[in-house]
């Protein structure tokens, strides 16, 4: 018991067909010194319940039952009960390797890191039982000062390695004394790991993938239309620009990297409009799709992105040439075949 205490964190809601996977994946951890909550986020299943029946058998597992707040209300409220040394959070439909825990605290405690960042898998289901396998990661890396660490920070952003929590472990006193809270908002990830990485000094990046962060829900949040996501996507763009200006970095390879984000998630704010479940009509549908890529800004970051792909290239003609009409039709061949072809969807986004 002389060993660093970890609290594991999980808000529950809606996910009885998963929650046993996830909680069962923590319970199989080779690292065994932890105190893990199931926060019971009003669920109208049987996922509380679920918890519970585990927490009988297992005294490490708290399960706390609470209002439906939304996952940031249920992470904090464990954040303030939560005792450990370090912290991990997870979700409650994904699960996690064996090994991740006791490989991740080893790095923490021979690096006496504040962070530590892992690869992860990314599975996305086309069948039952099929799935496309993505693969997230970087190269082992331990940052030898805070300077070193913001400087190459666009890379591990590049590679989706700082926009998620759990594939992270955090020191609890860095979380605690700096008063570091998931705001409430929708997609709440991103900024409080902004709010993370903005001062922090000591950094270290493991190759080894961990977690497995599954795509097969249709009821997912990930594959819902959000009429707000384009405003949504403006404001994350203003947290990256006030970021690097507080880092004072500003040179071509960030402000590339800024651009490319940004242009990869205005296609994205396109497919939303032509998503099957917007019911904007057709007309609205191309207003829309033309006041957000007729912006400065747009019209800014096409001109420095450099896309990784022919195929991104290719998808960024329409926008280029400001034509509503060819990028309304652009989106609707990409909801097309998100909503037909999953492992096609799953490939060329993979690739871009």
């Amino acid at each position: 018991m002389n060993e660093p205490l970890v609290s594991v964190i999980m808000p529950v809601y809606g996910v009885e067909n998963y929650v046993a996977r996830a909680i069962e994946s923590i319970l199989n951890q080779t690292y065994t010194n932890f105190e893990f909550f199931c926060v019971d986020d009003g669920t109208p299943d049987r996922s509380g319940e679920i918890c519970d029946e585990y927490a009988k058998k297992d005294s490490r597992i708290k399960v706390i039952h609470k209002e439906n707040g939304g996952a940031p209300s249920a992470r904090n409220t464990a954040i303030d009960m939560a005792t450990g040394k370090y912290f991990y959070f997870m979700d409650s439909d994904d699960f996690t390797e064996s090994e991740m825990l006791f490989d991740m605290v080893n790095i923490a405690e021979q690096n006496d890191s504040q962070l530590v960042v892992a690869g992860y898998y990314i599975d996305t289901y086309y069948s039952e039982t099929e799935k496309f396998t993505q693969e997230q990661k970087w190269v082992d890396r331990v940052f030898g000062s805070q300077e070193e660490f913001r400087k190459n920070a666009h890379k591990l952003f590049d590679l989706n390695l700082l926009y998620t929590p759990w594939n992270k472990l955090y020191s609890g006193d860095y979380i605690r004394d700096n008063n570091l809270r998931f705001p409430n908002t929708f997609w709440d990830d991103f900024p409080f790991n902004l709010s993370v990485i903005r001062d922090v000094e000591r950094v270290a990046v493991t190759s080894k993938k961990y977690y497995h962060f599954i795509r097969q829900r249709s009821e997912s949040e990930t594959a819902k239309y959000r009429s707000d996501m384009y405003e949504k996507r403006e404001e994350e763009n203003g947290w990256m620009t006030e970021l690097y200006s507080y880092w004072g970095i500003n040179n071509s390879e960030v402000e590339e990297f800024l651009a490319r984000r940004y242009v990869e998630r205005l296609i994205g704010c396109v497919e939303n409009v032509t998503n099957k479940n917007c019911n904007l009509p057709k007309s609205e549908k191309r207003k829309e799709i033309k006041r957000m890529i007729s912006t400065d800004i747009a019209k800014a970051y096409l001109k420095k992105a450099k896309p990784n792909s022919a195929y991104m290239k290719l998808m960024l003609v329409p926008i280029k040439m400001n034509s509503a009409s060819l990028t309304y039709l652009e989106g609707n061949v990409i909801s097309s075949v998100k909503g037909s072809n999953t492992k096609l969807f799953a490939r060329l986004k993979a690739g871009r």
